[in-house]
């Protein structure tokens, strides 16, 4: 198992966001979270990408890949991200200045590694994908559907266990999203990541190995 987050609770001003919330997500599966706006999916999200602390309490545990993800100090955590989750968020968050090719080596650049060899499997992953010949091209000459492949070959340049996707459908049409979603199949198949993806289309959630519903902060 790769990740397991048990009794999770969020309260925000007040506001129970996340009322004992438990959940497992095995290596090289896609999980969907579906359910309402407002039930507190990208709040989960942020918890298990350790973008944000659950409440303390006295059950709540959330391991990933064999650690206990809340005993580590802030660096630690940044480190966890950097290195073993990937995130893409519904407006893909690309840097406007920056090529293809470069944002989507920002992540492993950050690490540390040698930029030619980061630069290398930035442009794998963008043949991967079937955009090699937009690697020199800004977001702004970028389709929706491109720059959403782009963020996703970001989310995998430091060879993730784990990819976080935040509905990132959520701007395209339907044919997009439906490739979209196809693609993460076949980068699970490829790359031997996990992807839990947070969705409001049925029919995406539909084709996801198992479904999560989260209504009024409950997983049901």
């Amino acid at each position: 198992m790769l990740l397991k987050a048990s009794h999770i609770y969020k309260t925000k001003q007040h506001v129970n966001i996340l009322h004992d919330v438990s959940l497992e997500l095995n290596a090289s599966e896609i999980v969907a979270i579906a359910g309402p706006s407002g039930a507190g999916k990208t709040t989960l999200l942020n918890i298990l990408g350790t973008l944000e602390q659950p409440d303390k309490h006295p059950n709540t545990s959330i391991e990933f890949d064999g650690r206990s993800l809340l005993t580590l100090n802030e660096q630690q955590l940044a480190e966890v991200r950097n290195q073993s989750i990937g995130f893409v968020f519904q407006h893909h968050g690309l840097l406007e200045e920056f090529t293809a090719l470069e944002n989507i080596c920002i992540p492993g650049l950050i690490m540390k590694k040698p930029k030619k060899m980061v630069q290398e499997y930035a442009y794998e992953l963008l043949e991967t994908l079937g955009l090699s010949h937009r690697s020199d091209h800004k977001p702004q000459a970028l389709s929706g559907g491109e720059k959403q492949r782009i963020a996703v070959a970001r989310a995998l340049i430091n060879h993730p266990k784990m990819v976080l996707a935040d509905e990132p459908s959520g701007n395209l049409d339907t044919p997009n999203a439906l490739l979209l979603h196809d693609l993460f199949y076949q980068l699970v198949d490829q790359f031997k990541c996990a992807f839990l993806v947070v969705t409001h289309n049925e029919e995406i959630a539909q084709k996801s190995d198992r479904i999560l519903v989260l209504r009024d902060g409950k997983m049901e």
